[in-house]
């Protein structure tokens, strides 16, 4: 017995993060150098469910997504909350360290363009320590430029930063620093650039393959095939959130609806077709692609600033395990710092529900049920 406690405790404990929208090669090959990298160790994945970091409708269901992490040698699955899942990458990154680290979790391995640590442990030093560069970065943003370019000027420095990978990759290693955790932080090298929705080598970004499916072309070759029968096609959300924008009194008790842009949305519905043609007539410098999208989901499931703000991270869910997970999570449960068991009165699970439900009227699929259920996947 002394013998079995000692190999579960000294068994290594990788976490990732991750959206499977989809799942394919390139997710398969950061697995793989996972596996090879540490031999034997327990991969723990934190999975985003319906709706996601950019705004976007997940192509798979999330319990199709736990069921193929699981068949692809990951030993436990848990979630992102849908309210975290939506909102911007420091939220979002935030929220998941604090997942992994109450798993006990002693790594994080994420794919990165750079692949230099130092570099991004650096800059997440600087985000978070440094009162000069703060300002120079808020007025940057306030004059319009995006993220990255304001990243860039506040740094003085002529390097590229608009590499989504390595942009969440800081947002990871801030939140491991806020929380004081003992998490260490580790890359794999990103091999396909997250922007290019042309390429056709084997390993494209999960853009470009949504990108191809859109288009109605071929994608055999970009992902495992077993992957396909899985995939869902998303009806659009234009005509519900026509409904709501015209319909609601105040937009602005909606998160992310801010600075005055409802009334710009009140306008711009009228004179739009489409989810397109409105998000044409809304963009702004500071009203991004990503951040109009987050909003629309935001409305669209009705996830009010007071309902975020009086929301903290109260329960751990496990999506499914294999019997590595079940045996590790046996061990650490009663210690964990956030209860391993959903509590259906938090808001949490609330709006868990209420995405899922708003996912099936858009994917005719039944995932409200697998929510209500309530019951982790075993392998």
């Amino acid at each position: 017995m002394l013998q079995y406690v000692y190999e579960v405790i000294t068994i290594k404990t990788i976490g990732i993060i991750a959206e499977y929208n989809p799942f394919h090669n390139g997710h398969l090959k950061h697995l793989k150098e996972i596996k090879k990298l540490e031999k034997d160790s327990l991969i723990i994945l934190v999975l985003n469910g319906y709706f996601l970091q950019r705004g976007e409708i997940s192509i798979l269901t999330k319990e199709d997504k736990t069921k193929l992490a699981l068949d692809n040698g990951i030993d436990l699955v848990v979630e992102l909350p849908f309210i975290y899942g939506t909102q911007s990458a420091d939220i979002f990154a935030l929220n998941a360290i604090k997942i992994l680290d109450s798993l006990n979790v002693q790594e994080i391995i994420f794919g990165s363009e750079s692949n230099n640590i130092n570099l991004l442990d650096k800059i997440a030093s600087i985000e978070l320590y440094d009162e000069d560069y703060q300002l120079l970065l808020k007025k940057y943003l306030n004059n319009g430029d995006n993220y990255p370019t304001a990243l860039a000027k506040a740094l003085n420095v002529k390097e590229d930063f608009n590499h989504p990978n390595d942009l969440l990759g800081i947002s990871y290693i801030k939140a491991i620093k806020t929380i004081n955790s003992k998490i260490i932080a580790k890359t794999i090298q990103r091999t396909n650039d997250y922007h290019d929705l042309e390429s056709d080598e084997k390993i494209v970004s999960a853009s470009n393959i949504r990108e191809k499916i859109k288009n109605k072309k071929d994608i055999t070759k970009y992902l495992p095939p077993y992957i396909i029968p899985y995939l869902k096609t998303p009806k659009s959300y234009f005509e519900l959130l026509k409904y709501k924008i015209l319909t609601e009194k105040d937009l602005s008790i909606y998160l992310t609806v801010d600075e005055g842009i409802e009334n710009r949305l009140k306008k711009a519905i009228l004179e739009s077709n489409s989810l397109e043609e409105l998000i044409e007539k809304v963009k702004t410098k500071r009203y991004t692609y990503n951040k109009i999208n987050r909003m629309f989901i935001h409305i669209l499931i009705g996830l009010t600033k007071e309902d975020n703000f009086n929301t903290e991270l109260s329960y751990i869910k496990v999506l499914g395990f294999n019997d590595r997970g079940k045996k590790y999570l046996n061990k650490i449960k009663k210690d964990s710092k956030i209860p391993i068991t959903v509590n259906r009165e938090s808001l949490i699970y609330e709006y868990e529900v209420k995405a899922a439900r708003i996912y099936d009227l858009l994917t005719n699929q039944n995932t409200n049920n697998f929510e209500i259920k309530n019951k982790p996947i075993k392998k």
